[in-house]
């Protein structure tokens, strides 16, 4: 059984392990025990916190397999976007250019680079092996970090953001950066994310331009590629787009990949989902249900958080039966509660 649980520092190693694998571009998964280390630890005393509102906590979670032992994927979630540093963007703009007396009047696209997007709650860290691409493994490893979300509304803010990672070769070069950010650093793209990822975004940040930018003053192949989404995280931007997040009017500074948002309470992960009273059947099996359809299952605690993906034929207003095993991996009981949203 896959199941997404709080890392732990017993999982450095495997955490290392997947993050080696992570596409250029995830500097929030650096191929670094000392950076990963910090990350774990991080998280665990954010689950440990006692929290009113939204601040400095990240958390981080694993996706294991809990027959080998092994993890399999993972993602996390910054409480408050830019809170330790800067958070910075590139936000899509238009100006006008008009002249009376020539009688021109043209609209130009241009990027400011901006802090609109601190405070907002962050989606970072996404990675699952490739053979669980395009899988239900998938929807779990991302959707059932918003089922914690809907169960600590408290810890996040009232809008999510997510930066999907954008677009560049096969050799690792990106026309958006090789436009723009190669021009201030004397590094290619895949160097400067690692640099980020060992060190910090910010640094890099701040010496990119802080006046506008204008976009057709910008090669053609930068100019195609903002917007668009590096083949691997695909996967990332399809799951979130049907949670409902939207393409907002920002890009990310460094490789122009889109930055997605969303209002909290609208997702659907969290909008739909329900907490329903737990029936543990000792004779159920978690192989196929006879007409029933997949469902994203999640206890509701901090440190002991446990998610799974099950079969059920639940029915609106009664309990969710649930087997030994399932039970067992959620850390619930007969009576307990779970909070469960449909794939």
């Amino acid at each position: 059984m896959l199941v997404m649980r709080p890392a732990q520092m017993a999982d450095l190693s495997e955490v290392q392990r997947l993050a080696a694998d992570s596409p250029i571009g995830v500097t929030s998964l650096p191929d670094d025990a000392g950076r990963l280390s910090d990350k774990i630890a991080a998280s665990e005393a954010s689950f440990a916190a006692e929290v009113s509102f939204n601040g400095e906590e990240t958390y981080f979670f694993v996706l294991e397999d809990t027959e080998s032992d092994r993890l399999v994927g993972c993602s996390g979630i910054v409480a408050s976007a830019g809170y330790s540093e800067p958070f910075y963007s590139f936000r899509n703009e238009t100006f006008v250019h008009a002249s009376r007396e020539l009688k021109i009047h043209n609209k130009i696209h241009v990027l400011s680079q901006c802090h609109d997007l601190t405070g907002n709650s962050l989606l970072t860290s996404f990675y699952v092996l490739p053979e669980l691409v395009g899988t239900l493994w998938s929807e779990l490893n991302s959707r059932a970090r918003l089922l914690f979300v809907a169960a600590h509304p408290e810890r996040f803010a009232d809008s999510v953001v997510t930066e999907i990672v954008g677009y560049s070769d096969e050799n690792g070069d990106s026309p958006f950066w090789d436009a723009i950010g190669r021009n201030f650093f004397d590094l290619n793209y895949a160097e400067a994310e690692r640099l980020c990822g060992l060190k910090s975004r910010t640094f890099l940040a701040e010496l990119m331009p802080h006046y506008p930018i204008y976009v057709p003053l910008l090669p053609d192949e930068a100019q195609e590629a903002m917007g668009q989404v590096h083949p691997r995280a695909q996967i990332t931007f399809d799951i979130l787009m049907r949670e409902g997040f939207e393409t907002d009017h920002y890009i990310d500074i460094f490789d122009g990949g889109p930055t997605l948002h969303a209002r909290t309470s609208g997702i659907r992960s969290i909008a739909q989902s329900r907490v329903v009273p737990v029936k543990v059947d000792p004779v159920h099996s978690d192989d196929a249900v006879k007409g029933g359809r997949p469902y994203l299952v999640a206890n509701s605690q901090l440190q002991d958080y446990r998610a799974v993906m099950l079969e059920l034929d639940w029915v609106p207003g009664k309990p969710v039966t649930l087997s030994v095993a399932a039970a067992e991996a959620l850390g619930v009981g007969e009576g307990a509660s779970v909070r469960i949203v449909a794939v």
